[in-house]
């Protein structure tokens, strides 16, 4: 059974920082490329950043540039995102995705919320 577990969501105030994990079971993580996706309310989903299997990161959104890191340790089947300087438009829920050929799994997010 493939689970995708993410964690380290919450409360922080504008010009705080938080890091987020997704923690995989049921794959081997180390051939699928990761990415991060969030969801504000009322929005649609949209890619954040993405980390190939090979370690490659992809470009990150434009409103995250600069602040957020994508990055994975594979001896932990886990994937993690720096996100720093956040401010209110960052609030949504954050959701991680494997991807390999064909194939993905997302997580069933993590909230985040920055209090101005």
């Amino acid at each position: 059974q493939v689970q995708l577990v993410e964690s380290g969501g919450g409360l922080v105030q504008s010009g705080g920082s938080l890091r987020l994990s997704c923690t995989a079971s049921g794959i081997t993580f180390s051939r699928y490329d990761m990415s991060w996706f969030r969801q504000a309310l009322g929005k649609e989903r949209e890619l954040v950043a993405t980390i190939t299997s090979a370690g490659t990161i992809g470009n990150y959104a434009n409103s995250v540039k600069g602040r957020f890191t994508i990055s994975r340790d594979n001896a932990k089947n886990t994937t993690y995102l720096q996100m720093s300087s956040l401010n209110p438009e960052d609030t949504a829920v954050y959701y991680c995705k494997a991807a390999f050929d064909i194939t993905a799994y997302w997580g069933r997010g993590t909230q985040v919320t920055v209090s101005s």
